[in-house]
């Protein structure tokens, strides 16, 4: 027969083999690393092309992504929306129209845009020659719904 302490015990154990199998799991966590330019495989898109170069867990951010976007001439890369991710943009070439607080800007080669969490963001590229930028998110612990 099976005892209150027998089902006590038999849970204690459940627990602390849980808990070691968590702590002992291993998380990709990206560490420092390099990336070539042309190391990183290039998918075509309906607009352009883009180049991931990753999208991992860091040491103190759930994920953190960078990817570069080339847009052909007249397109954009989707229509106006908004995330919880925060975004850094920076332009390499090219001249790009960019919805940033309501409002339309061109911008051009080294211009950096900060895309706040939940807000509305768009980018075309408005000149005739591809336009490529490179884009940086990532999720925190903390982000804001």
């Amino acid at each position: 027969m099976i005892t209150k302490r027998d089902l006590v015990v038999a849970s204690l154990t459940t627990i602390l083999i849980f808990t070691t199998l968590i702590a002992n799991s291993t998380i990709d966590i990206m560490d420092s690393a390099i990336f070539e330019w042309n190391d990183i495989t290039v998918k075509q898109t309906k607009t352009g092309s883009v180049r991931t170069f990753f999208r991992s867990q860091t040491a103190t951010l759930d994920e953190l992504e960078c990817h570069v976007t080339t847009l052909n001439p007249g397109e954009a890369s989707h229509p106006p929306h908004k995330h919880q991710e925060e975004e850094v943009i920076i332009i390499k070439e090219g001249t790009l129209e960019a919805l940033v607080n309501g409002k339309m800007k061109t911008v051009g080669p080294g211009s950096v845009i900060f895309q706040a969490s939940n807000q509305m963001h768009a980018i075309k590229n408005v000149g005739n020659i591809p336009a490529s930028y490179h884009v940086f998110s990532w999720h925190s612990p903390g982000i804001k719904k």
